[in-house]
Protein backbone atom coordinates (compact mmCIF):
# COMPACT_ATOMS: atom_id res chain seq x y z
CA UNK A 1 0.00 0.00 0.00
CA UNK A 2 1.54 3.31 -1.13
CA UNK A 3 0.68 6.27 1.10
CA UNK A 4 3.48 8.75 0.25
CA UNK A 5 5.17 9.81 -3.00
CA UNK A 6 8.41 11.79 -3.16
CA UNK A 7 9.15 13.73 -6.36
CA UNK A 8 12.53 15.40 -6.95
CA UNK A 9 12.70 17.61 -10.07
CA UNK A 10 16.23 18.58 -11.11
CA UNK A 11 16.47 20.31 -14.52
CA UNK A 12 16.14 17.41 -17.02
CA UNK A 13 15.89 14.57 -14.46
CA UNK A 14 12.86 13.59 -12.41
CA UNK A 15 13.09 11.15 -9.52
CA UNK A 16 9.96 9.57 -8.06
CA UNK A 17 9.94 7.32 -4.98
CA UNK A 18 6.93 5.41 -3.66
CA UNK A 19 6.69 4.77 0.09
CA UNK A 20 4.37 2.61 2.14
CA UNK A 21 4.42 2.97 5.94
CA UNK A 22 7.82 4.63 5.72
CA UNK A 23 9.40 1.88 3.58
CA UNK A 24 10.61 2.70 0.05
CA UNK A 25 8.86 0.34 -2.39
CA UNK A 26 9.82 1.70 -5.83
CA UNK A 27 12.14 4.33 -7.28
CA UNK A 28 11.93 5.67 -10.82
CA UNK A 29 14.17 8.14 -12.62
CA UNK A 30 13.34 9.74 -15.97
CA UNK A 31 15.80 11.83 -17.96
CA UNK A 32 13.74 14.18 -20.11
CA UNK A 33 16.66 14.61 -22.52
CA UNK A 34 16.55 10.90 -23.41
CA UNK A 35 13.93 8.71 -25.04
CA UNK A 36 11.65 7.77 -22.13
CA UNK A 37 9.30 4.78 -22.14
CA UNK A 38 5.99 5.93 -23.64
CA UNK A 39 7.44 8.77 -25.75
CA UNK A 40 6.51 8.79 -29.45
CA UNK A 41 8.89 9.59 -32.31
CA UNK A 42 8.90 9.90 -36.05
CA UNK A 43 11.86 7.61 -36.65
CA UNK A 44 13.88 6.71 -39.72
CA UNK A 45 14.94 3.17 -40.62
CA UNK A 46 18.73 2.98 -40.85
CA UNK A 47 19.13 -0.71 -41.69
CA UNK A 48 17.43 -4.09 -41.72
CA UNK A 49 18.49 -7.06 -39.56
CA UNK A 50 18.10 -10.74 -40.41
CA UNK A 51 17.42 -12.52 -37.11
CA UNK A 52 17.19 -16.16 -36.05
CA UNK A 53 14.18 -18.31 -37.05
CA UNK A 54 13.57 -16.17 -40.18
CA UNK A 55 12.63 -13.16 -38.06
CA UNK A 56 13.35 -9.62 -39.21
CA UNK A 57 14.20 -6.51 -37.23
CA UNK A 58 15.07 -2.89 -37.98
CA UNK A 59 17.34 -0.28 -36.45
CA UNK A 60 15.52 3.04 -36.11
CA UNK A 61 17.10 6.48 -35.71
CA UNK A 62 15.08 8.40 -33.10
CA UNK A 63 17.85 10.89 -32.31
CA UNK A 64 18.67 9.30 -28.93
CA UNK A 65 22.40 8.89 -29.38
CA UNK A 66 22.04 5.22 -30.35
CA UNK A 67 19.66 3.61 -32.84
CA UNK A 68 16.58 1.91 -31.38
CA UNK A 69 15.53 -1.64 -32.26
CA UNK A 70 12.15 -2.68 -33.66
CA UNK A 71 10.81 -6.13 -34.51
CA UNK A 72 9.09 -6.36 -37.89
CA UNK A 73 6.38 -8.61 -36.44
CA UNK A 74 4.07 -7.19 -33.77
CA UNK A 75 0.95 -8.73 -32.28
CA UNK A 76 -2.12 -6.98 -33.64
CA UNK A 77 -0.19 -5.04 -36.29
CA UNK A 78 -0.33 -5.82 -40.01
CA UNK A 79 2.93 -6.72 -41.71
CA UNK A 80 4.41 -3.94 -43.84
CA UNK A 81 7.22 -3.81 -46.39
CA UNK A 82 9.67 -1.46 -44.73
CA UNK A 83 12.87 -0.25 -46.34
CA UNK A 84 15.97 1.70 -45.33
CA UNK A 85 15.41 5.45 -45.22
CA UNK A 86 11.66 5.08 -44.60
CA UNK A 87 10.07 7.22 -41.86
CA UNK A 88 7.55 5.72 -39.47
CA UNK A 89 5.90 6.59 -36.16
CA UNK A 90 7.11 4.50 -33.21
CA UNK A 91 6.76 4.48 -29.43
CA UNK A 92 9.48 3.62 -26.91
CA UNK A 93 8.60 0.37 -25.12
CA UNK A 94 11.97 -0.09 -23.39
CA UNK A 95 14.43 2.66 -22.58
CA UNK A 96 18.10 2.45 -23.54
CA UNK A 97 20.31 0.80 -20.92
CA UNK A 98 24.03 0.11 -20.59
CA UNK A 99 25.31 -0.76 -24.07
CA UNK A 100 21.86 -1.37 -25.57
CA UNK A 101 19.68 1.16 -27.35
CA UNK A 102 15.96 1.61 -26.79
CA UNK A 103 13.30 -0.75 -28.12
CA UNK A 104 10.37 0.70 -30.04
CA UNK A 105 7.02 -0.56 -31.32
CA UNK A 106 4.48 0.61 -33.89
CA UNK A 107 1.47 -0.22 -31.68
CA UNK A 108 0.99 3.25 -30.17
CA UNK A 109 -0.69 3.57 -26.75
CA UNK A 110 -1.62 6.75 -24.89
CA UNK A 111 -2.03 6.24 -21.14
CA UNK A 112 -4.61 8.19 -19.14
CA UNK A 113 -5.61 8.00 -15.49
CA UNK A 114 -8.46 5.58 -16.18
CA UNK A 115 -8.03 4.19 -19.70
CA UNK A 116 -5.34 3.51 -22.28
CA UNK A 117 -6.04 4.59 -25.87
CA UNK A 118 -4.92 2.10 -28.54
CA UNK A 119 -5.61 3.70 -31.95
CA UNK A 120 -4.44 0.64 -33.91
CA UNK A 121 -6.58 -1.91 -32.08
CA UNK A 122 -10.27 -2.72 -32.37
CA UNK A 123 -11.12 -4.24 -28.99
CA UNK A 124 -11.80 -3.22 -25.40
CA UNK A 125 -9.89 -5.08 -22.70
CA UNK A 126 -9.16 -4.46 -19.02
CA UNK A 127 -6.47 -4.76 -16.38
CA UNK A 128 -6.25 -8.25 -14.87
CA UNK A 129 -6.07 -6.58 -11.44
CA UNK A 130 -9.75 -5.58 -11.55
CA UNK A 131 -11.50 -8.04 -9.23
CA UNK A 132 -15.05 -6.62 -9.25
CA UNK A 133 -16.37 -8.43 -12.33
CA UNK A 134 -19.85 -6.85 -12.15
CA UNK A 135 -18.39 -3.35 -12.27
CA UNK A 136 -15.93 -4.44 -14.94
CA UNK A 137 -18.76 -5.58 -17.24
CA UNK A 138 -20.64 -2.33 -16.59
CA UNK A 139 -17.66 -0.07 -17.29
CA UNK A 140 -16.49 -2.12 -20.25
CA UNK A 141 -19.93 -1.77 -21.82
CA UNK A 142 -19.80 2.00 -21.17
CA UNK A 143 -16.43 2.31 -22.96
CA UNK A 144 -17.69 0.22 -25.89
CA UNK A 145 -20.70 2.54 -26.20
CA UNK A 146 -18.37 5.57 -26.34
CA UNK A 147 -15.96 4.01 -28.83
CA UNK A 148 -15.95 5.75 -32.21
CA UNK A 149 -14.65 4.23 -35.41
CA UNK A 150 -11.57 2.03 -35.51
CA UNK A 151 -9.95 2.24 -32.06
CA UNK A 152 -9.25 0.15 -28.97
CA UNK A 153 -9.16 0.77 -25.22
CA UNK A 154 -7.75 -0.80 -22.07
CA UNK A 155 -9.50 -0.11 -18.74
CA UNK A 156 -6.95 0.57 -16.01
CA UNK A 157 -7.45 -0.71 -12.45
CA UNK A 158 -8.57 2.75 -11.30
CA UNK A 159 -11.31 2.97 -13.95
CA UNK A 160 -14.01 1.04 -12.04
CA UNK A 161 -13.80 3.49 -9.14
CA UNK A 162 -14.07 6.56 -11.37
CA UNK A 163 -17.04 8.66 -12.44
CA UNK A 164 -18.19 7.55 -15.90
CA UNK A 165 -18.32 11.12 -17.14
CA UNK A 166 -14.65 11.54 -16.19
CA UNK A 167 -13.83 8.43 -18.25
CA UNK A 168 -15.76 9.79 -21.25
CA UNK A 169 -13.90 13.10 -20.99
CA UNK A 170 -10.55 11.32 -20.78
CA UNK A 171 -11.39 9.23 -23.86
CA UNK A 172 -12.10 12.41 -25.81
CA UNK A 173 -8.90 14.02 -24.51
CA UNK A 174 -6.72 11.05 -25.54
CA UNK A 175 -8.27 11.03 -29.02
CA UNK A 176 -7.43 14.71 -29.34
CA UNK A 177 -3.84 14.10 -28.22
CA UNK A 178 -3.41 11.42 -30.87
CA UNK A 179 -4.81 13.71 -33.57
CA UNK A 180 -2.22 16.35 -32.60
CA UNK A 181 0.54 13.72 -32.78
CA UNK A 182 -0.60 12.71 -36.29
CA UNK A 183 -0.70 16.34 -37.43
CA UNK A 184 2.82 16.94 -36.16
CA UNK A 185 4.08 13.74 -37.85
CA UNK A 186 2.91 15.08 -41.23
CA UNK A 187 4.95 18.30 -41.06
CA UNK A 188 8.27 17.34 -39.35
CA UNK A 189 11.30 15.53 -40.73
CA UNK A 190 12.53 12.30 -39.15
CA UNK A 191 14.00 11.78 -36.64
CA UNK A 192 11.73 13.97 -34.50
CA UNK A 193 10.00 13.81 -31.12
CA UNK A 194 6.21 13.82 -31.51
CA UNK A 195 5.04 13.23 -27.94
CA UNK A 196 6.95 13.31 -24.67
CA UNK A 197 5.96 11.09 -21.80
CA UNK A 198 4.76 13.25 -18.91
CA UNK A 199 6.09 13.45 -15.37
CA UNK A 200 6.05 9.86 -13.96
CA UNK A 201 4.67 11.35 -10.74
CA UNK A 202 1.20 11.63 -12.24
CA UNK A 203 1.13 8.02 -13.41
CA UNK A 204 2.15 6.99 -9.88
CA UNK A 205 -0.65 9.13 -8.42
CA UNK A 206 -3.19 7.51 -10.77
CA UNK A 207 -2.07 4.00 -9.76
CA UNK A 208 -2.14 4.66 -6.00
CA UNK A 209 -4.77 7.37 -5.68
CA UNK A 210 -7.00 5.30 -3.37
CA UNK A 211 -4.35 4.87 -0.65
CA UNK A 212 -2.22 7.97 -1.30
CA UNK A 213 -2.19 10.68 1.41
CA UNK A 214 0.94 12.79 0.96
CA UNK A 215 3.20 14.10 -1.82
CA UNK A 216 6.62 15.60 -1.06
CA UNK A 217 8.36 17.62 -3.79
CA UNK A 218 10.95 20.35 -4.29
CA UNK A 219 9.08 22.02 -7.17
CA UNK A 220 6.43 24.72 -6.82
CA UNK A 221 5.48 24.07 -10.47
CA UNK A 222 4.80 20.41 -9.65
CA UNK A 223 2.75 21.50 -6.63
CA UNK A 224 0.67 23.77 -8.88
CA UNK A 225 0.09 20.98 -11.41
CA UNK A 226 -1.05 18.60 -8.67
CA UNK A 227 -3.51 21.15 -7.24
CA UNK A 228 -4.87 22.00 -10.68
CA UNK A 229 -5.61 18.34 -11.36
CA UNK A 230 -6.52 17.00 -7.89
CA UNK A 231 -7.38 20.07 -5.81
CA UNK A 232 -6.78 19.50 -2.09
CA UNK A 233 -7.09 15.71 -2.31
CA UNK A 234 -3.51 15.18 -1.07
CA UNK A 235 -1.28 16.87 1.49
CA UNK A 236 1.64 18.50 -0.34
CA UNK A 237 4.92 19.29 1.42
CA UNK A 238 7.80 21.26 -0.11
CA UNK A 239 11.35 20.17 0.79
CA UNK A 240 14.52 21.59 -0.77
CA UNK A 241 16.14 18.15 -1.22
CA UNK A 242 13.39 15.57 -0.72
CA UNK A 243 15.40 12.46 -1.67
CA UNK A 244 18.03 13.23 0.97
CA UNK A 245 15.51 14.47 3.56
CA UNK A 246 13.46 11.26 3.29
CA UNK A 247 16.51 8.98 3.39
CA UNK A 248 15.95 7.79 -0.18
CA UNK A 249 19.53 8.50 -1.30
CA UNK A 250 20.68 6.06 1.40
CA UNK A 251 18.22 3.46 0.08
CA UNK A 252 19.61 3.92 -3.45
CA UNK A 253 23.17 3.48 -2.15
CA UNK A 254 22.17 0.24 -0.40
CA UNK A 255 20.36 -0.97 -3.54
CA UNK A 256 23.63 -0.70 -5.50
CA UNK A 257 25.18 -3.24 -3.12
CA UNK A 258 24.82 -6.84 -4.26
CA UNK A 259 24.27 -8.13 -0.71
CA UNK A 260 21.06 -7.68 1.32
CA UNK A 261 21.00 -8.78 4.96
CA UNK A 262 17.91 -10.56 6.31
CA UNK A 263 16.61 -10.16 9.90
CA UNK A 264 17.04 -13.91 10.48
CA UNK A 265 20.80 -13.66 9.94
CA UNK A 266 20.87 -14.93 6.37
CA UNK A 267 21.48 -12.80 3.31
CA UNK A 268 20.56 -12.40 -0.34
CA UNK A 269 23.14 -11.95 -3.09
CA UNK A 270 21.91 -10.22 -6.28
CA UNK A 271 24.03 -10.34 -9.44
CA UNK A 272 22.91 -8.51 -12.60
CA UNK A 273 24.44 -10.18 -15.66
CA UNK A 274 23.87 -9.61 -19.37
CA UNK A 275 21.87 -12.83 -19.69
CA UNK A 276 19.80 -12.73 -16.50
CA UNK A 277 19.60 -11.61 -12.88
CA UNK A 278 20.94 -14.29 -10.54
CA UNK A 279 19.79 -14.25 -6.90
CA UNK A 280 21.18 -16.54 -4.21
CA UNK A 281 19.76 -17.00 -0.71
CA UNK A 282 22.46 -17.80 1.86
CA UNK A 283 21.33 -19.33 5.14
CA UNK A 284 24.43 -18.32 7.10
CA UNK A 285 25.38 -20.62 9.99
CA UNK A 286 21.90 -21.88 10.92
CA UNK A 287 20.91 -24.96 8.89
CA UNK A 288 18.01 -26.45 10.91
CA UNK A 289 14.95 -27.31 8.81
CA UNK A 290 12.61 -24.93 10.59
CA UNK A 291 15.02 -22.02 10.24
CA UNK A 292 15.54 -22.69 6.51
CA UNK A 293 11.79 -22.59 5.84
CA UNK A 294 11.44 -19.33 7.77
CA UNK A 295 14.51 -17.88 6.02
CA UNK A 296 13.15 -18.67 2.54
CA UNK A 297 9.77 -17.11 3.30
CA UNK A 298 11.52 -14.03 4.64
CA UNK A 299 13.78 -13.95 1.59
CA UNK A 300 10.83 -14.29 -0.85
CA UNK A 301 9.22 -11.11 0.48
CA UNK A 302 12.51 -9.19 0.45
CA UNK A 303 13.41 -10.42 -3.06
CA UNK A 304 10.08 -9.13 -4.38
CA UNK A 305 10.81 -5.75 -2.76
CA UNK A 306 14.33 -5.66 -4.21
CA UNK A 307 13.03 -6.53 -7.69
CA UNK A 308 10.74 -3.50 -7.61
CA UNK A 309 13.20 -1.24 -5.82
CA UNK A 310 16.14 -1.98 -8.16
CA UNK A 311 13.84 -2.35 -11.19
CA UNK A 312 15.27 -5.76 -12.05
CA UNK A 313 13.76 -7.18 -15.22
CA UNK A 314 14.02 -9.85 -17.88
CA UNK A 315 14.91 -13.36 -16.67
CA UNK A 316 15.40 -13.63 -12.91
CA UNK A 317 16.77 -16.90 -11.48
CA UNK A 318 16.58 -17.52 -7.71
CA UNK A 319 18.44 -20.22 -5.79
CA UNK A 320 16.73 -20.49 -2.40
CA UNK A 321 18.45 -22.11 0.58
CA UNK A 322 18.06 -25.79 1.50
CA UNK A 323 16.04 -28.41 -0.35
CA UNK A 324 14.44 -27.56 -3.69
CA UNK A 325 11.72 -30.19 -3.22
CA UNK A 326 8.34 -28.77 -4.26
CA UNK A 327 6.80 -29.73 -0.90
CA UNK A 328 9.09 -27.24 0.84
CA UNK A 329 9.09 -24.65 -1.94
CA UNK A 330 5.31 -24.38 -2.49
CA UNK A 331 4.70 -21.84 0.35
CA UNK A 332 7.78 -19.89 -0.79
CA UNK A 333 6.45 -19.67 -4.35
CA UNK A 334 3.07 -18.53 -3.03
CA UNK A 335 4.72 -15.84 -0.87
CA UNK A 336 6.77 -14.65 -3.85
CA UNK A 337 3.71 -14.46 -6.12
CA UNK A 338 1.71 -12.59 -3.47
CA UNK A 339 4.50 -10.05 -2.91
CA UNK A 340 4.89 -9.46 -6.66
CA UNK A 341 1.14 -9.08 -7.22
CA UNK A 342 1.47 -5.38 -6.30
CA UNK A 343 4.11 -4.78 -8.97
CA UNK A 344 3.17 -2.22 -11.65
CA UNK A 345 5.38 -4.09 -14.15
CA UNK A 346 4.04 -7.50 -15.06
CA UNK A 347 5.97 -10.22 -13.21
CA UNK A 348 5.36 -13.92 -13.85
CA UNK A 349 6.63 -16.59 -11.45
CA UNK A 350 7.27 -19.56 -13.75
CA UNK A 351 7.85 -22.01 -10.90
CA UNK A 352 10.69 -24.43 -10.19
CA UNK A 353 13.13 -25.41 -12.91
CA UNK A 354 14.46 -28.98 -13.18
CA UNK A 355 17.61 -27.73 -11.48
CA UNK A 356 15.57 -26.59 -8.47
CA UNK A 357 15.77 -22.84 -9.11
CA UNK A 358 12.79 -20.48 -9.10
CA UNK A 359 12.36 -18.60 -12.37
CA UNK A 360 10.66 -15.24 -12.85
CA UNK A 361 10.12 -13.17 -15.99
CA UNK A 362 9.50 -9.45 -15.46
CA UNK A 363 8.64 -6.95 -18.19
CA UNK A 364 11.51 -4.54 -18.86
CA UNK A 365 10.59 -0.90 -19.48
CA UNK A 366 13.28 1.19 -17.85
CA UNK A 367 16.95 0.71 -16.88
CA UNK A 368 17.73 -0.75 -13.46
CA UNK A 369 19.11 1.50 -10.72
CA UNK A 370 22.53 -0.02 -11.38
CA UNK A 371 22.39 1.01 -15.05
CA UNK A 372 21.30 4.54 -14.09
CA UNK A 373 23.92 5.18 -11.40
CA UNK A 374 26.92 3.07 -12.45
CA UNK A 375 28.95 2.14 -15.52
CA UNK A 376 30.95 -0.99 -16.20
CA UNK A 377 34.62 -0.78 -15.21
CA UNK A 378 36.75 -0.43 -18.36
CA UNK A 379 39.69 -2.23 -16.71
CA UNK A 380 37.98 -5.37 -15.43
CA UNK A 381 34.98 -5.20 -17.84
CA UNK A 382 32.53 -6.03 -15.06
CA UNK A 383 34.26 -9.08 -13.57
CA UNK A 384 35.17 -7.17 -10.40
CA UNK A 385 37.92 -9.62 -9.36
CA UNK A 386 41.54 -9.02 -8.31
CA UNK A 387 44.51 -11.16 -9.44
CA UNK A 388 46.26 -13.23 -6.76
Amino acid sequence: MIDTIVCDKQSEQIGVALLGEGVVKEIEFVNEARAAEGSIYLGKITHKLELAHDKVGFMIDINDGRDAFMMAEETGMQESNFHEGQSLMVQVSQEARAEKGAKVVRAIQLVGDYVVYCPYRMDVTASSRIEDYEKLREYKHFVIEHTTGQEGWILRTSSVNADKEAIAQEMEHLRGEFEQIMKKARVVNAPALLYRRGNPLFDAIARHRVTLHKIITNSRNVETEIKEKYGDEFEIEIKADPLTAMGIEDVIFEALNKYVKLPSGGRICIEETRACVAIDVDSGDDHSNGSISHLNLEAATEIARQIRLRNLAGKIIIDFAGSSDYRFMKPVLEALEDALSHDANKSTVLGLSRAGNVEIVRVRRRPSLRDIFTVECETCQGTGRVSK
